[in-house]
This record gives structure tokens, sequence and C-alpha cells, in this order.
């Protein structure tokens, strides 16, 4: 439990970086070095049984009831698969998928199968391709299939700090970012829930129009959401909230906080920023609780989980 200005809340963070050695043997690839742990400032994970329970030991530190794990290399499925199996009370798991990989509806399938994941985190804009194209359909399909599964659709501005620091070239399109490439998908999927990261980063009022045509689309709202500075007009997070409860209630909003590595670990700022921020709009303790835990959990029916793994 965490207490908050309305009162004890089990707090659950929809988008946290599962960064596992995998993802920086890529990343040394990529670079051309043996380790980019020296480069980065980073501590790299000699495991991802060890980078599971750094988590587990983070959350508690910070009374975080639990996590949604995010693969952040296309396929890495065994790291989260492996954090699941060991702390099933602490975690969920996504991990990133490139539909236009050979056999990745295939590789989702197992994966789906053999509950090392909860559902699938899509990046069209990195991986350069359309939502509307049918490797895309067939990959959600395959989703579709499972219980209590959700799809993350990244949309919108996409700035990759680390690989900035790297000097690795980022070769996003943005012409795949915008949200409303989802309104044909969440119709044709109306069971499955589909979740817009960081309020659609940037593209607030097209995120905005496709929440009010499709009940199945959620908002997280982690990170520290510069995307406000591009807006056309003057906006802050509390005005971001009141919009977004406009449209989506206090049912369909993830607290997100977009952590990632360590040392710094659990960005907790991330959550005093917008307890603030929902405080000065006056949302009630039921709102709240739905906002900051409650909803995620929920989604992913996370207590018949555990009862019934």
């Amino acid at each position: 439990m965490m207490t908050t200005p309305w009162g004890e809340i089990e707090v659950s963070d929809a988008h946290i970086h599962f960064l596992s050695p995998a993802f920086f043997r890529s990343l040394a690839e990529q670079k051309g070095v043996a380790d980019v742990g020296p480069l980065l400032a980073w501590e790299i994970p000699e495991s991802s049984e060890y980078l599971a329970d750094r988590w587990a030991l983070e959350l508690d530190c910070h009374n975080v009831q639990s996590a949604m794990l995010i693969a952040s290399i296309p396929g890495d499925v065994d790291s989260v698969g492996i954090a699941l199996e060991r702390r099933p009370d602490r975690f969920h798991a996504i991990a990133m998928m490139n539909p236009m990989t050979h056999g990745a509806d295939i590789r989702c399938a197992g994966a789906l199968q053999d509950r090392q994941i909860n559902g699938i985190f899509l990046f069209p804009a990195m991986h350069r391709y359309s939502m509307h194209d049918t490797h895309v359909h067939s990959l959600l399909t395959v989703v579709s299939g499972f219980p209590d599964t959700v799809v993350y659709v990244h949309c919108g501005m996409l700035s990759v700090g680390f690989r900035k620091k790297l000097g690795l070239t980022s070769q996003f399109d943005m012409r795949f970012s915008n949200p409303i490439d989802l309104h044909a998908l969440a119709l044709a999927f109306p069971k499955l829930p589909f979740v817009i990261p960081h309020f659609g980063a940037g593209y607030l009022r097209e995120a905005l129009m496709v929440a009010e045509l499709c009940p199945n689309i959620y908002f997280d709202t982690s990170s520290s959401n510069r995307w406000m500075q591009c807006e056309p007009a003057a906006i802050d997070l509390p005005a971001v909230f009141r919009r977004a409860l406009d449209v989506l209630g206090p049912k369909r909003l993830l607290f997100g906080s977009d952590s990632s590595f360590f040392p710094r670990g659990w960005v907790g700022g991330i959550l005093s920023d917008q307890v603030a921020a929902l405080q000065t709009i006056g949302i009630d303790s039921d709102a709240a609780r739905n906002i900051f835990g409650a909803n995620l959990r929920r989604l992913l029916n996370f207590g018949d989980r555990l009862l019934n793994p």
C-alpha cells in the first residue's frame, strides 16, 4: 500500500522497461563494443533472474504492488518470461514484437500459450510499418485468441535518449505514429484492449478521438510527457488529465512511470507529479484507486491469475 492524498492505495505501474542482458548485448553489437555499461553509466544485469529480483526489491522499496515489464527489443520473450515465472505475484509482462518479422505470429502464440507474456508492444514508427498491414492483423488475431491479454501501441513522438548517448542513429518514421491508425483495428477486435502510452505522445487530440470511438482503447500516463512542449497552445499535466478523463473516464487510464535502468531505478517523481495533477483537478478516491493500479490489475484479471496459475 502507498499513502496518497486519497488514503492508502495499491499502486501498479503499467510501464516499466525490462532492460535485459539481451538488450545490452544488442546495443553493444550495434555500437561495436564489448560493453556499453561504462558509456551509459548504467548497471548491466548479470542475468534476467537477477534483474527480476532487482525490480521486485525496487518495487518493495517504493510500496508498488505490481508492474508491467516491457521487453524492449523485438522477440525478447525469454527475459520477461523468466521474470513473470519468478515473481507472478509482482509482475505482468509484454514483449515488443515486429509483425513484419517472419514467424512473429507463431512465436507470439507460443509465448502466450506458455504464459511467458500477457500481451505485446508494437512500435510501428520504430520498425517502419503501417498498422493497416495484413501482418499486423494476423498478429492481433493470435493475441485476441488468448484471454486477459493486452496490446500496447506506441504512437506520436519517439526519442530514445540512450541511442543518442551512444551515437546510434534512430531511423524512425512518424508517418506510422498516428493513433487514428488504431481505429479500424480496435473495431475489428472489440474485446482486445489497446493501450496508447504517454497520452499519445503529441497526438493527444487524435488519441482522444479514437478513444471516444472505441471503448477498448486505454491510455497509459507514463513518462515526463515532454511532448506537451510541442502543443500549439500552452497545456500542462492537469489539463491533459482533465481532457483524458472527460473522454475516457477514470477506468481507462493506467498509471505508468516509464522507469527503465539502474541505478536510477523506479522513477517516483513521475508518481508525485501525477498525484499533484490529479489532486489539482479534484478527482475522488475511487478514481485515484482505479488510475493508480486497479485498472491495470482488472484489465489483466490479475487476482484470478494468482489464484489459478
